[in-house]
């Protein structure tokens, strides 16, 4: 069963040694919103970075590598390449359980996420501290489906907001039942609760 874990406001180093263990382990992980995914510093840094990284190249032939991902969830899985040993046939292996997405596609949009609180921003880094978000760092260094993401994101959070407030009316409604029969039900429950359960 593979492991969904929602990407938002987790910091990349971070999110990615977890990821990198669990793989190792033989766990799958699906990590969903990879854009909104956060890089400490200050974003002007974070891009440096990026464009030093980018004048890497093989001088004789470019198209040996090494190789400049663009889209998020493409940097988030060479950030745990690096963390795999990835020439082995275990972390090959291993590599192959891990996928990345940008928004929420179709299977997990109705899929409990989880988060990681070690690599959430709220918790590893200081308030007022400067960081930026993979998918603005993308979008400046070639991605360009971020126009796309954004609003396929829109979409489903209105269906999810629709989704909740009718889950609420059936909660609403499903509580009251029980409070109309509770008298009836009364005798019953006791015997139930006897056994231990609730």
């Amino acid at each position: 069963k593979a492991l969904v874990i929602d990407g938002k406001n987790h910091l990349l180093g971070r999110l990615a040694s977890i990821i990198a263990k669990q793989i190792l382990l033989g766990q799958k992980v699906v990590v969903a919103r990879c854009e909104e995914i956060c890089i400490s510093g200050n974003f002007h840094r974070s891009k440096l970075k990026y464009m030093s990284f980018l004048r890497k190249r093989c001088n004789v032939n470019p198209r040996r590598g090494p190789f400049h991902l663009r889209s998020p969830s493409r940097i988030l899985w060479r950030t745990v390449r690096g963390m795999v040993p990835h020439k082995t046939i275990r972390g090959t292996q291993a590599l192959k359980l891990m996928r990345g997405y940008e928004g929420c596609p179709a299977p997990y949009d109705k899929t409990k996420k989880m988060v990681i609180p070690s690599a959430n921003r709220h918790n590893a880094l200081k308030p007022r501290r400067k960081f930026c978000t993979v998918g603005r760092l993308a979008h400046e260094v070639g991605w360009q489906y971020k126009d796309v993401v954004a609003k396929l994101e829109a979409k489903r959070k209105v269906k999810g907001a629709l989704f909740y407030s009718d889950k609420k009316k059936l909660a609403k409604l499903e509580e009251q039942a029980r409070k109309n029969v509770a008298s009836k039900i009364a005798a019953y429950q006791k015997i139930i609760e006897g056994y231990g359960y609730a």
